[in-house]
């Protein structure tokens, strides 16, 4: 059965029954993204910290698949629901999920950033090892990791063709984005606490505008599918607002699902609103 054809019937059981879960199809073990050692922001290598990864393989795979970036703050990591559980939702509809503990940045602006673009070029990397089709390399993000997903999104690069790591030759641009309660902005109305665990207690002018996804949608910036509540009072939903304006004034696809509650977190990772999104997720993924 096709993902276009078994669409209908799972985001039915959404609605009858929450999030469904894919058949027992163990993941692969947990692995370091910097095998060499980790990219330190400033120019140097660091051997004291790591990315790490690890891919959920979907059972009847149809070629997509999804870099998942839990939410935190940039002051941790949230990998159950936002990472784990959201890879095993995604398999269950045929898709590939690898759940990214970036590192933290503690100020260091790009790190985070650095991981995220690694993450993508390891996929296409691997895209015949693990079935996946290059052209359909997705990102999603959670709140601060919505704000990477989304700084993902807005800066990438085609990869280097002459370096002899064979993962750096990959494009780390993402062909789509799914955000859900986002950190977007890091003006006003922006959480506070990612903002200054990402660019440190002062940071330029520059700084935080290079750091606004809003400010930094192109032409070549990816479709976006994002979800937010209207009450969410942590990240108010005008940094959602913000991105869809910048999207669709460069003509670039995008759907904002407005949740009428849920707050931040919607309702603890589940209920209606929840359900919601999942559902009008899948419905955009097909349109893809």
């Amino acid at each position: 059965m096709t993902f276009r054809t078994r669409l209908p019937f799972l985001a039915a059981a959404l609605l009858l029954g929450g999030t469904m879960f894919a058949a027992d199809v163990p993941a692969q073990p947990r692995e370091p993204l910097w095998p060499q050692g980790a990219p330190d922001g400033r120019g140097g290598t660091s051997t004291n910290e790591n990315a790490n990864v690890t891919f959920h393989p979907a059972p009847n795979p149809n070629g997509m698949a999804v870099v998942i970036c839990p939410g935190g703050g940039y002051g941790g990591l949230v990998t159950g629901a936002e990472g784990h559980g959201i890879a095993q939702w995604l398999n269950a509809h045929g898709i590939h999920g690898l759940v990214l503990e970036y590192r933290l940045p503690a100020g260091r602006s790009r790190v985070p950033l650095m991981d995220a673009q690694r993450a993508i070029r390891l996929v296409r990397q691997r895209s015949k090892e693990w079935s996946v089709d290059p052209r359909k390399v997705g990102i999603a993000g959670f709140s601060a990791g919505g704000h990477l997903a989304a700084t993902a999104s807005t800066q990438f690069d085609g990869g280097d063709p002459k370096a002899a790591d064979p993962v750096a030759q990959q494009a780390s641009r993402p062909d789509f984005t799914l955000l859900v309660y986002p950190v977007i902005t890091l003006g006003e109305g922006t959480h506070s606490g990612s903002k200054k665990n990402l660019l440190g207690p002062d940071p330029s002018a520059d700084l935080v505008r290079l750091f606004s996804c809003e400010q930094q949608v192109t032409d070549r910036t990816p479709p976006a599918f994002l979800a937010h509540a209207v009450d969410d009072t942590a990240v108010p939903i005008s940094n959602s607002r913000g991105y869809r304006d910048a999207l669709a004034a460069h003509g670039i696809p995008v759907q904002l699902l407005e949740l009428p509650n849920g707050g931040h977190g919607l309702n603890g990772y589940r209920g209606p609103s929840w359900d919601a999104w999942q559902q009008a997720a899948l419905v955009w993924l097909q349109a893809r």
